[in-house]
């Protein structure tokens, strides 16, 4: 995997990891959780012009599915494809499955120059697709990979087939609500084992009782600076000018968006969009209800062809 160099660390705007010794301890805790979910059939590194983006292929299980449109997973902020374990055996029965970890989170990625503006995470994206050889994909993106996804379809929408955001940024302002319910989740990992049960409950926090993904998390947070600012959302002329079919999945009790607004909005703005909320979750809502949310999914994609 290519190092981080010193000229990268010293940049104000690109992600590094603190040092060699927690990368390496972040990646073992990467690893345990990437063992829950599908085998990744293949792992490869693509070079862009903002850095390697590493990606993992899985399936898919049945070899007719192999000439289907694949599947493109973008993970949210401050985590990396381990995130979806819950989703890549059902996904990758079905269809080919990629899982790139974005440069500037902490993955086996090494971002060079910043992404963070529109017009370069779409060109980013776009390198990396080319790269893949994929000319027709179904991109699925959850936080701030449902804004990257989003940008996608705004500004580079020629390789997509269709766009999934799950629970995603970019249709609000991040609030100071999500902030504090980040901040008071991550204090809760550090509870006793016996109260994470009810402070996941009350906090819609997966992370809390799923020890291989709260080891994760918290050492991401130890290991790796994030350089980048929140992504301003899409106005309704941007969201307007998309034509890709797409779908909107949020959790009922989201601290991200607004549910009930979004699922009336993003319809009524981009044409044929299909949206739904999920009950009894909030942001997580392909982790606390797998099942329901890969089979949302895959329907949807079945639809689009």
């Amino acid at each position: 995997m290519p190092e981080t160099t010193t000229r990268d660390r010293a940049r104000p705007d690109v992600g590094h990891y603190v040092n060699d010794g927690l990368r390496d301890r972040y990646f073992a805790a990467c690893d345990a959780l990437y063992a829950m979910g599908a085998q990744a059939v293949a792992e490869t590194d693509v070079e862009t012009s903002f850095g390697t983006t590493h990606v993992y292929r899985y399936g898919p299980g049945d070899p007719a599915g192999e000439s289907r449109v694949p599947v493109v997973l973008v993970h949210g902020a401050g985590s990396c494809s381990a995130m979806w374990y819950p989703n890549t055996p059902a996904l990758s029965a079905e269809r080919p499955v990629y899982a790139i970890d974005t440069p500037g989170d902490p993955g086996r990625s090494v971002q060079r120059e910043a992404i963070h503006q529109p017009e370069r995470a779409a060109q980013w994206l776009d390198e990396t697709l080319a790269e893949l050889g994929l000319d027709r994909v179904h991109l699925v993106g959850s936080s701030y990979g449902g804004w990257l996804a989003l940008n996608q379809a705004h500004r580079r929408p020629e390789r997509l087939a269709s766009v999934t955001l799950l629970d995603p940024g970019g249709l609000e302002k991040v609030g100071l609500r999500f902030f504090v319910w980040i901040f008071v989740s991550l204090f809760a990992t550090f509870a006793p084992k016996a109260l994470r049960p009810r402070l996941a409950r009350w906090l819609e926090q997966p992370v809390l009782i799923v020890p291989e993904l709260r080891s994760m998390v918290r050492l991401g947070v130890r290991a790796y600076r994030i350089r980048r600012p929140a992504p301003l959302p899409l106005s309704d002329a941007e969201l307007s000018a998309v034509r890709i079919p797409l779908h909107l999945v949020l959790g009922k009790r989201s601290l991200l968006v607004h549910p009930r607004r979004q699922v009336e909005r993003v319809p009524r703005l981009v044409p044929g969009a299909r949206a739904e909320i999920v009950s009894s979750t909030g942001h997580g809502p392909q982790i606390d209800h797998a099942d329901k949310v890969n089979r949302l999914m895959l329907d949807f994609m079945d639809d689009v062809g």
